[in-house]
């Protein structure tokens, strides 16, 4: 498999306090990978650092073989990354349309952006039933799809989500997850999945890391790590 990622050892910090203490992560073309963790173990940080909003103190981040830290955001959107963030960020004014188009804006092409366009609207039937409407309107977890489909409105390589199923209902959650795998799978877009959800973050995910206080405590295949007693003890409340 073509590396795509390679995230090396890493030192990230706020106001002089450590985020992320000699992180080293990878990921790998067509590969889903989760980073699990609790609440400022510095999953989130990881993603800030590659979409280039926080700055990184030392180490190096490489996409496709070039260095990519001290790129702008926007030129990270055109060189193939996306990010959903979390609490999702809409636009609540803005119809869902708009809302969609937004992701696009690095794009000019307009046959290609409708056909973009279309391509959302299929893997996400209740976008369509509700597209011209408000995004601060839809539920949460519409609200979600939507964000998702403006993040592949720039035709990503890597797709970067932060905690995608925070404030869903159950239900949605699956749906949410489902969409994943078929993104991956279908347009063979690259995932890099930030979630506290670990249970449904390793049943989704190829490989994945678990970090703890700002460091990668454990990593390894999804499968053998949701066997892992020390994953189960820490992330995954005891025995599946």
């Amino acid at each position: 498999m073509t590396q795509m990622l390679n995230f090396q050892n890493v030192e990230l910090y706020y106001d002089h306090v450590y985020a992320l203490k000699g992180v080293s992560i990878e990921l790998n073309e067509g590969e889903t990978v989760a980073l699990i963790g609790a609440n400022g173990a510095g999953k989130s940080s990881i993603l800030r650092a590659i979409t280039g909003l926080r700055k990184i103190h030392s180490g190096e981040i490489h996409y496709m073989g070039d260095r990519l830290d001290g790129t702008s955001a926007a030129e990270i959107v055109r060189r193939g990354i996306a990010m959903v963030p979390e609490g999702r960020r809409v636009f609540p004014y803005m119809s869902v349309k708009d809302n969609l188009l937004m992701g696009a804006f690095t794009r000019s092409d307009k046959i290609e952006i409708q056909q973009t366009l279309d391509s959302v609207l299929e893997r996400f039937p209740r976008l369509k039933e509700r597209f011209g409407q408000q995004a601060g309107t839809l539920s949460g977890g519409e609200q979600q799809m939507m964000v998702i489909g403006r993040a592949l409105m720039a035709k990503p390589r890597l797709l970067l989500l932060d905690e995608p199923s925070l404030g869903i209902a159950p239900k949605l959650v699956q749906d949410i997850a489902r969409a994943i795998v078929a993104i991956s799978r279908d347009e063979g877009v690259s995932v890099l999945l930030v979630e506290q959800n670990s249970r449904m973050a390793l049943s989704i995910s190829n490989r994945a890391y678990a970090l703890s206080t700002g460091a990668v405590a454990l990593s390894g295949e999804s499968k053998e790590l949701m066997g892992d007693d020390r994953i189960k003890a820490a992330y995954l409340g005891g025995e599946l």
